[in-house]
């Protein structure tokens, strides 16, 4: 099986900004041509999950019901598209919790894996950030950094991990993968 993994905030939707969190229904915007991307994907033999911190709810800034019923909008809208999200995953826990499936932790990639029964070294994660590299290559995983969210191009001098890839969105992504 040909699976990939996906970031949330910054891939799929408009990242919210620094200490910022998608707190309602009314803060989740698909980026551009991310539901494309995604049918693509699936077009193309791809099982897709994502794979998001959202410390937000162990921190008590939105409820765990909110992320719910942002996550059902957000799958909702793919399956409108013609596409799937096989399973979300996600860390609810604050970094000072120690969980191991807070990323740059591997646990969520590995649960996908573990599932799903597939090859996670075959596999790609794609975030937005170089924590998500870091949890690609913790996870034995190739990493796709994407510029629509947090990370941009000009700190490339500063990254503390290098990306096995990089484009400007989910859809170039898709297209490479694809092609």
């Amino acid at each position: 099986m040909k699976a990939v993994i996906l970031d949330r905030d910054g891939v799929i939707n408009r990242y919210p900004g620094d200490k910022a969190y998608v707190t309602s229904l009314k803060k989740f915007h698909f980026l551009p041509s991310s539901k494309k991307a995604i049918v693509k994907l699936n077009q193309a033999g791809f099982k897709v999950f994502v794979a998001s911190n959202q410390a937000g709810v162990g921190r008590g800034i939105y409820a765990k019901r909110t992320l719910e019923v942002i996550t059902a909008k957000m799958l909702h809208e793919i399956v409108k598209e013609g596409g799937k999200i096989h399973k979300v995953y996600y860390c609810i826990h604050h970094k000072e919790a120690g969980c191991p499936c807070r990323k740059p932790k591997p646990g969520l990639l590995k649960k996908a894996a573990k599932e799903f029964r597939f090859s996670i070294k075959n596999t790609y994660f794609i975030g937005d950030s170089i924590r998500d590299v870091i949890t690609a290559r913790n996870a034995g995983c190739k990493s796709i950094l994407v510029f629509s969210g947090k990370e941009k191009l000009v700190n490339k001098g500063n990254w503390e991990a290098k990306p096995d890839l990089t484009f400007k969105d989910l859809k170039t992504a898709a297209n490479f993968l694809t092609r």
